[in-house]
């Protein structure tokens, strides 16, 4: 398949995503590299999905908590679509117009895994509603490679609220592990995978180290 298009928006910031399956690190490793960036005088920009501006955190809510089958596999879509708009008009483009790093705990591949690949197979949905309604992809995504089980493990570890993709369990977990990789390679010019199965510092300089080439020389 070829790369989504860009939206044109004359922007000058860096759009960077994390992906991964449940209890992956990659919120862990996404703060890490805001705050070594902030650290280096960056304007940074921390962000999340579903999430991310006022109304995106709304539909976080409806999406994320209670009965993991509360709503159908294409209702689901149009709310993560949705919310993704909102964060992007509000949070995103603006953040990247302005010439900030933005980083963002998942972005539409997530979409692309949890809608397109284990929920009814709406993979060409999914592409579709995001080029009539986002039409941007990241600058680089880290995707943070992780053995299934020992995520579902550190996911159910977090006793949160919000459970909704780690009640459907391993079999998930091995599928959407699978379906990343897969993606990985589909679009090979932004992924960057990277182990997470190793200390959690050991990870963060590495990714830092995949991340240096993208940006702008540390401000004076």
């Amino acid at each position: 398949m070829a790369q989504p298009r860009r939206r044109d928006l004359k922007r000058s910031g860096l759009f960077v995503t994390f992906e991964g399956i449940d209890g992956s690190g990659k919120s862990t490793q996404a703060r890490l590299l805001a705050e070594a960036l902030r650290a280096r005088g960056h304007q940074v920009v921390l962000t999340r999905e579903p999430g991310g501006s006022p109304g995106a955190e709304e539909i976080r809510a409806l999406v994320l908590e209670g009965d993991p089958d509360r709503w159908s596999a294409e209702t689901e879509l149009l709310l993560f679509t949705a919310a993704r708009r909102d964060h992007m008009e509000r949070t995103i483009w603006p953040a990247l117009k302005a010439g900030a790093v933005v980083i963002c705990d998942r972005f539409a591949d997530s979409t692309r895994m949890y809608q397109g690949l284990s929920r009814g197979q709406l993979r060409p949905m999914v592409d579709k509603l995001h080029d009539m309604m986002i039409g941007d992809e990241p600058d680089v995504t880290l995707l943070i490679d992780m053995d299934p089980e020992t995520g579902l493990s550190r996911a159910r570890g977090r006793r949160g609220h919000e459970e909704r993709f780690e009640d459907f369990g391993l079999d998930l977990q091995t599928r959407m592990r699978e379906g990343f990789l897969d993606l990985a390679a589909e679009f090979p010019t932004r992924f960057r995978v990277v182990d997470g199965n190793r200390a959690e510092e050991t990870v963060a300089a590495e990714i830092r180290g995949l991340i240096a080439p993208e940006l702008a020389p540390d401000p004076a």
